[in-house]
């Protein structure tokens, strides 16, 4: 155990009981699987040989580097999460362990009211120079001050101090938060004396602004050269500071990862099929069942296979923009869910691969289903007045469609709420009270998507609405959502399995008015709120899954979305060049980090085109 040093400047409380112990990680589900002495994971091959290129498929395009103004300003290149290092990183043969990454340590007390997190002697920037409390305080202050998404996210932390050499103390604004001394481990750590300096020109660095300029980071890899717009190249750091860590060991063992931007899905698959990239994700159902028939594939020099997702769970829905008056009534919203006829797309579009999502938390145990009991019921009680007597008196589910009768039933459902909500159908058009015709918009940047609402907007139209599908650049879409400027869009929510504070930049009252936030909705509920904060301050997992249970239902009952579909799996192919250990539970297809290139492999399917 480590000996701790600098407590007589935590907080003075803490002279009145024993110091915390310092602690080599941290869970949320109680004990760690690898003790303080661990040589590393279980999951990665000590011995995995260092080398080669992956050239990867990235959809979209880029002009920033800044990760702090991601969602804000600029699309971020996403290849640039990987230069920076974390305090704390992930296993992923755990549901929620976390070991020191920059950081050696942490310490909490048992009412998780403040950590103290103490970092590596060696942890050094890619320019030789060492991490400092000095670089954690400025990443907090930065985060906070530039990103919605992380003001959210540690929204909470009320004060980050230096405690000693290499400690750094974050204090909450209140006991009882199991989660903020974990999520604080999650804290990208930015070197602040190369923001605080100038570049090459001489021109100061601005922390709040996009930038293409290559930024300095800790991590084992930094950026070699990139073209704006599309391609960026991430080399191995062979001075890499951390690469003998238990955490580190057998991972990141490829010289060089290539992303090449493409903004269409069709001519990225082609790429592939050309060679011209090395795997590629596929999230097209179609293309899965038809595509992927080309001869490298029979010769078994192309690889397809199915990984499957246990580290998490998701929403994928058509998202309304309530803030306009169309959507702020829920019979509305409700009436385009029993337009929506998922059996019979999944059946035309999908090759009946797909299932309805039935939950904000679809794909784990804190799912909703059937009629609420016991401690969720309880909770659901405390709010019973300001909640829809629906939320406990009957289990949420979609409509079903996929015959006709059946789509005949949900139009009629669909007419009736409508008309209860003051529309009405004059001369073959959906018209609000003042006579004024019903127009939406389906805001969308991909083809794929494209797609799938141009199957939908047939059954809005036979309710009389008039329904336009707009398809814009990827930039043009991140700047209208960013500003909430739609009306309607598909968005995806996902879900870790110990839900907490990024509820509330998904669907608190706060985030809604925050340009950038993911509450791309704009729900203002305070029984919504009420229940974050009891998923937030759960002090057990029987509380987390009931009151994550209890979240969920209100949120399907006010209808904010309509829910669309899910796949268990994450399908690759890929040529086979690479090899990999045994993949860890909650590691999905553990692409690129624990793979390495094999060059017996290699050869023996030849050389890339």
């Amino acid at each position: 155990m480590l000996k701790a040093a600098g407590l007589d400047v935590i907080a003075s409380a803490q002279a009145q009981s024993p110091a915390p112990a310092w602690r080599h990680a941290l869970s949320l589900f109680g004990d760690v699987k690898y003790p303080a002495d661990f040589k590393r994971f279980d999951y990665v091959n000590p011995d995995a040989p260092k080398g080669g290129v992956a050239r990867q498929i990235s959809i979209g395009t880029f002009d920033n580097f800044n990760l702090v103004v991601a969602g804000v300003k600029g699309n971020i290149a996403p290849a640039v999460g990987l230069i920076y290092e974390t305090l704390m990183t992930r296993s992923q043969d755990e549901a929620s362990s976390q070991y020191g990454l920059l950081a050696e340590a942490a310490m909490h007390p048992d009412d998780h009211s403040w950590v103290v997190y103490r970092l590596r002697k060696d942890a050094k920037w890619n320019d030789g120079k060492p991490v400092t409390p000095d670089d954690v305080l400025f990443s907090m202050d930065v985060l906070k001050k530039y990103s919605p998404m992380y003001s959210s996210y540690y929204k909470h932390v009320v004060k980050t101090e230096k405690v000693g050499d290499r400690d750094v103390k974050f204090t909450f604004d209140a006991p009882g938060n199991r989660e903020l001394p974990a999520i604080v481990g999650e804290l990208l750590v930015l070197p602040k004396h190369w923001w605080e300096g100038t570049d090459s020109d001489g021109r100061k660095r601005d922390i709040g602004a996009t930038t293409l300029e290559k930024p300095l980071g800790s991590g084992p890899y930094a950026i070699k050269d990139f073209v704006a717009g599309r391609s960026v190249t991430l080399e191995r750091v062979k001075t890499y500071w951390g690469e003998k860590l238990p955490v580190r060991i057998g991972q990141d063992n490829l010289d060089e990862l290539r992303y090449e931007f493409f903004r269409d899905t069709t001519v990225s698959l082609e790429a592939f099929k050309a060679d011209q990239a090395d795997w590629i994700l596929e999230s097209s159902a179609k293309n899965w069942a038809t595509a992927y028939d080309f001869p490298a594939v029979t010769e078994k020099r192309v690889v397809l296979e199915e990984f499957p997702i246990n580290d998490s769970g998701r929403m994928q829905a058509f998202a309304f923009n309530i803030r306009r008056p169309l959507f702020s009534d829920k019979r509305v919203r409700r009436a385009f869910n029993y337009a929506f006829d998922f059996e019979e797309m999944n059946k035309q579009l999908f090759y009946g691969q797909y299932k309805r999502i039935n939950s904000y938390f679809e794909g784990t145990e804190l799912a909703s289903t059937g009629i609420p009991q016991g401690k969720e019921l309880e909770i659901l009680k405390e709010v019973y007045g300001d909640i829809p007597p629906e939320v406990i008196a009957q289990p949420y589910q979609n409509p079903v469609g996929g015959d006709p009768e059946k789509v005949r039933e949900n139009r009629r459902q669909s007419t009736r709420l409508l008309k209860e909500a003051g529309y009405e159908v004059r001369d073959q058009r959906l018209v609000d009270k003042d006579g004024k015709p019903v127009a939406v918009e389906f805001l969308v940047s991909n083809p794929a998507t494209e797609r799938v609402v141009l199957f939908y907007k047939p059954s809005l139209e036979r309710l009389g609405m008039g329904v336009t599908v707009r398809t814009v650049d990827d930039a043009q879409y991140q700047n209208r959502v960013r500003n909430f400027d739609f009306d309607i869009i598909v968005d995806i929510w996902g879900q870790s399995l110990s839900p907490g504070n990024e509820q509330r930049d998904f669907w608190g009252s706060e985030a809604a008015k925050i340009p950038g936030s993911r509450n791309t909705v704009g729900i203002e509920n305070p029984v919504v709120d009420k229940l974050i904060d009891k998923v937030i301050f759960a002090s057990d997992r029987e509380t987390l899954v009931a009151a994550t249970r209890a979240l969920d239902r209100v949120l399907l009952w006010h209808y904010y979305v309509v829910p669309q579909y899910t796949y268990g799996f994450l399908r690759y192919a890929r040529w086979d060049r690479f090899s990999h250990a045994p993949l860890p539970k909650y590691g999905r297809s553990g692409l690129p980090s624990l793979w390495w290139f094999d060059k017996d492999k290699a050869e023996k399917i030849g050389r890339r085109s």
